[in-house]
């Protein structure tokens, strides 16, 4: 990789910024001697600003890895330079998930990076290419969650970091679920036959539509989804309790 390849944008920085404002915000406040606002604010400018981090840093390792795979296309795209604008439509990306963050629902997958897969030297580079994104989400859960297991901290920021761990934890199932459009299946499609190729080319546009549809009106589905993502929560030292105290101090209009 080239040294220069690399530069995180300001606008990554101020994120971070974000981020550790929230946190501070959280560990100073208590509730039995500061106003729940306090408390209120800063685990939802850490969630928020969180969010938006891991999101950067997801897309950031699919072009990383496409880079060192052999496509420096992304160089010249902004890719490699962590600012979310750069990662497709700033509504759809940003927006709509940021959204259905706020109101309590799964974190829809951000934003996208488009890589020149005839670029990639091998097909396991483009599976790799694939996986860093989820395997970025499920790596910051695991140091949020062992974070607040083996750190010092007030309850406040603990119910935040633990809320922010379970939102990895949940993109992480979302994106390795083998779905055309999906990062799971972006991992298998180069062993794929041609035939198979095409076709999850044709669904591609509506296949990740139709499994948000599912997640949100068939109870079925939905309680799977929730039940493998808390299991895995667990195994990697989530505390689920916290993570519901933060979601509903993240949620504070309901």
């Amino acid at each position: 990789m080239q040294r220069s390849a690399v530069r995180p944008s300001p606008l990554f920085f101020g994120l971070l910024a974000l981020t550790v404002v929230g946190g501070v915000l959280a560990a100073l406040s208590n509730p039995t001697t500061t106003s729940d606002a306090m408390l209120t604010a800063g685990v939802f400018l850490l969630v928020i600003g969180g969010w938006a981090v891991s999101l950067t840093l997801h897309e950031f390792g699919h072009a990383f890895l496409a880079f060192k795979g052999g496509d420096h296309s992304v160089a010249a795209k902004g890719y490699l330079n962590m600012d979310i604008r750069r990662y497709a439509d700033p509504v759809l990306s940003l927006v709509l998930p940021l959204v259905f963050l706020a109101i309590g629902g799964i974190p829809l997958p951000g934003g996208a990076v488009w890589i020149n897969r005839w670029a990639l030297r091998t097909r396991a580079t483009a599976s790799w290419v694939s996986l860093a994104g989820p395997l970025t989400n499920v790596a910051l859960g695991i140091l949020l969650s062992l974070a607040v297991v083996f750190v010092p901290m007030s309850l406040g920021l603990a119910i935040g970091l633990s809320y922010l761990a379970l939102l990895q934890i949940l993109a992480f199932v979302l994106n390795i679920l083998p779905v055309p459009g999906l990062d799971g299946f972006g991992a298998i499609e180069p062993y794929l036959s041609p035939d198979a190729r095409d076709f999850a080319a044709k669904v591609r546009p509506w296949a990740p539509l139709a499994l948000f549809a599912l997640l949100f009106a068939a109870p079925p589905v939905r309680d799977a989804f929730w039940a493998l993502s808390s299991f895995i929560f667990r195994a990697v030292g989530g505390d689920e309790y916290l993570a519901y105290v933060g979601q509903v101090t993240f949620i504070f209009w309901r």
